[in-house]
């Protein structure tokens, strides 16, 4: 069975699509899976050896110049390479118009079928045409965790239970590595979002408490912006504080997978240290905890969502989960 997924961006919703892919293979051991993604996440899932392909899309790029000759030239290179095989199986998991037009593009095998969203989830991205643009449509709770949704959709889409698929817990495809010595804890700081962020006052403070405790803090950043809050942050801190430089998220994750702990809000890197079964301390300050929290483990857990949380929220939650971690070996 070839299957496609539809899972353009951003990097949270992308890592938290991730366990469908052991999902399938479990019930369909043969199974070839490609990927549909936006080019700047590309590398991460190159590193996911139960990807057969990775798509890269340029939407982002290629709407801000429609109609130059690069955009031209890059929607026919990736519709080329795109019909190089037919697909049994086509899943739209973002369930947006941009979307469902690259699903509905997909070449279906005989008999296949595309396959998105019947209806919209609480604080989803949805849009109701999508319904028209594929083959078919599954119905989809109202009130839905996002790792369950896009595990209900597959299960339903490849015509399975989904409570049974469900049943089993959230599997990512990347072992757990050694840890760093000296610990380094990451702090996933950067955001899109404005309702995401956490007082620069506040990472001061915990900052000081881990490198009271002997702990290096690590900053990744992604864009100038970020480059100057970690600049600040580490000038803060001092010596015992490092900003990385701006790295390929295949880096970022290399270099993430050997931290003792990292602390981060609601954003891509955060979930990207889910998947990496890191023990982890996700920030919420605003109410999406149900929808995007971690779930299933107890050295991975949220903190806030109803409201800001506080510095020392923070820190008892990370004892907890330092408490509960596995134990892993020194690199």
């Amino acid at each position: 069975m070839r299957v496609l997924v539809v899972k353009l961006s951003s990097l949270g919703d992308v890592i938290q699509t991730l366990p469908v892919l052991h999902d399938i293979h479990q019930h369909f051991p043969q199974a070839r899976i490609d990927w549909v993604v936006e080019e700047g996440f590309a590398d991460v899932l190159r590193t996911v050896p139960s990807i057969d392909r990775v798509i890269p899309i340029a939407q982002r790029r290629w709407r801000k110049q429609p109609f130059s000759a690069a955009s031209r030239q890059g929607w026919q290179d990736f519709w080329n390479t795109l019909h190089e095989v037919d697909y049994d199986l086509v899943i739209d998991f973002q369930g947006l118009i941009k979307s469902a037009r690259v699903a509905r593009g997909a070449r279906l095998a005989p008999g296949g079928a595309s396959v998105t969203y019947g209806n919209a989830s609480d604080l989803c991205g949805y849009e109701w045409p999508v319904r028209w643009m594929l083959t078919r449509t599954v119905p989809m709770e109202k009130t839905i965790h996002a790792v369950a949704r896009y595990r209900s959709l597959a299960a339903r889409a490849c015509g399975q239970s989904a409570a049974d698929w469900l049943a089993q817990a959230s599997t990512y495809p990347w072992p757990m590595q050694a840890a760093s010595k000296p610990p380094v804890v990451v702090f996933a700081h950067g955001t899109t979002r404005p309702d995401n962020e956490w007082p620069m006052a506040h990472w001061a403070s915990l900052g000081m408490r881990f490198i009271a405790q002997g702990c290096h803090v690590a900053l990744p950043q992604a864009s100038s912006t970020e480059q100057a809050w970690a600049n600040d942050l580490a000038a803060q801190l001092g010596d015992t504080c490092e900003v990385w430089p701006k790295l390929h998220l295949a880096q970022v994750q290399h270099r993430m997978a050997q931290a003792c702990l990292v602390v981060g809000v609601d954003s891509g890197l955060s979930h990207l240290a889910v998947a990496l079964q890191l023990p982890v301390v996700q920030i919420f300050s605003q109410p999406r905890v149900a929808r995007a929290g971690p779930v299933g483990c107890a050295h991975q857990q949220a903190v806030g969502g109803t409201h800001v949380p506080s510095v020392d929220e923070v820190w008892h939650m990370q004892a907890q989960v330092m408490a509960t971690a596995p134990a892993r070996p020194l690199s």
